[in-house]
């Protein structure tokens, strides 16, 4: 494991610029878990938010599963507001190939119909298999197709990334 040269601190203030532009009055945040369930905890608190924000897991609806099995537990996803004709807005920490978002996304809909869903991620590292852009990123990032990116979490709440090799 090595530590990838990206200042996670200073990408999630760019995150909560962002954010704040995408955000509407009727606009729910909801995190992919893990790492987008921490960046949306901390931007709830840090965009002064009322409640709490949602969760969601893409673990029901992978299309991976046969190989990986379940990376997460189908409780992980909590959303503790109606879905319906609601705005959401999906925050990740990292945008690969884009089935985690499609994944979360036909969770979503499990729920109900929203009036829309936009996604922010921390960083987009490119490889796209599906049509899925976000509407904003921190930062862009190439990597090779073995390595994974993965944001961190100290007992402090400070983000950082490591990046691992398959």
């Amino acid at each position: 494991m090595s530590t990838l040269l990206l200042d996670a601190e200073a990408l999630y203030a760019d995150l909560l610029k962002g954010v704040q532009r995408l955000m509407q009055a009727d606009t729910a945040l909801v995190g992919v878990w893990s790492g987008g369930a921490w960046l949306v905890e901390r931007l709830q608190r840090d965009l002064g938010l009322k409640g709490d924000p949602g969760v969601i897991s893409s673990s029901l609806h992978r299309d991976d599963f046969g190989s990986k099995g379940m990376s997460a537990s189908p409780d992980q996803t909590k959303l503790p507001f109606e879905v319906e004709g609601r705005r959401i807005l999906l925050v990740d920490d990292v945008l690969f190939t884009g089935r985690t978002a499609r994944a979360v996304i036909n969770e979503l809909f499990d729920f109900g119909r929203p009036a829309s869903v936009a996604l922010a991620v921390l960083v987009d590292r490119g490889g796209r298999e599906l049509p899925i852009e976000p509407a904003f990123s921190a930062a862009r990032v190439n990597l090779g197709a073995e390595q994974r990116l993965r944001l961190a979490k100290d007992a402090a709440g400070r983000f950082s990334f490591d990046v691992r090799k398959d």
